[in-house]
């Protein structure tokens, strides 16, 4: 299954799925059975199983990667010692793109000080991705203290590290929620791209009145998967413009995959609704 827009092969990050998904056998069948091209988020020892299945991997995680962004210089060269170990130990297997997100050790620290810690750390870890063909994949969610999530910080950080090694991860449902347009965000850092996640926004328009945007409810339940003024959802269920993402991805040479990333709270009562809201994510942007 691919996009009909810049033929891009859909995939899943296996998560999704949920605990009882079964063993990456099963998961392999059930992925070649629905026409899916991608697994993602899967353990370095299962890329190869998966690769051998004809199937492709989006991204794995990048092990210790929060000790990158540490205060203590003597953990911030651990951790760039055993991430460098790592990459170099995965290499066998094949270029790899490895997710980040750029959460500090410390967010109360200032985000100055923490973007300082996290140029040095991934300025030396630098060779090792390019030696062995590796991206890091950087997903912009805005976690407590998060950087590389907007323009601002991304854009400064591609001028310390300008290594083609240092890529995003595009996941448009992050820039929705925060009032960043993905389209605009598509055109300025497009050719940095090395992986992207299927996941949509839908924006509470009722609830900005009864509850804006800074304070929790008092009396009603949490929105799940959002706050209560948006909500993750399956790509097509929310406002990203999925064709014009595909033909800006497209004109800026992206060639890699799109995982579905299934946080939608309309489909994950059940392992069959799970990969109900999977296949319905992946047939949208089929379309696209």
């Amino acid at each position: 299954m691919k996009t009909r827009t810049g033929n891009l092969p859909i995939g899943f990050i296996r998560g999704g799925l949920g605990r009882d998904a079964g063993d990456m056998e099963e998961i392999i069948a059930w992925t070649k059975e629905n026409d899916l091209e991608v697994i993602d988020g899967v353990a370095p020892d299962q890329v190869k199983a998966v690769q051998e299945a004809g199937l492709h991997v989006g991204t794995i995680n990048m092990r210790a990667a929060r000790g990158l962004i540490s205060p203590d210089q003597a953990k911030r060269k651990d951790a760039v010692s055993a991430c460098a170990e790592y990459v170099r130990a995965n290499a066998a297997v094949g270029p790899l793109n490895y997710m980040v997100v750029m959460s500090p050790e410390d967010p109360n620290q200032s985000r100055a000080d923490n973007f300082g810690y996290m140029v040095e750390s991934y300025g030396e870890l630098i060779p090792a991705l390019e030696e062995s063909n590796a991206r890091i994949s950087i997903e912009g969610y805005p976690a407590p203290g998060a950087l590389c999530c907007t323009p601002e910080t991304l854009r400064a950080l591609f001028k310390e590290i300008p290594s083609k090694a240092m890529g995003i991860n595009f996941d448009p449902s992050h820039l929705v929620r925060m009032g960043i347009n993905p389209l605009r965000f598509l055109r300025e850092f497009g050719k940095r791209v090395v992986h992207m996640h299927g996941k949509d926004t839908e924006l509470l328009a009722k609830n900005y009145y009864e509850f804006g945007t800074e304070q929790p409810a008092a009396f009603v339940k949490p929105v799940a998967f959002g706050r209560m003024h948006w909500r993750y959802t399956i790509p097509g269920h929310g406002v990203v413009h999925w064709v014009e993402v595909f033909r800006l991805l497209e004109s800026a040479g992206y060639s890699g995959y799109v995982s579905i990333e299934l946080e939608d709270a309309n489909f994950t009562n059940s392992p069959e609704e799970r990969k109900l809201g999977i296949l319905q994510g992946a047939r949208f942007l089929a379309g696209c």
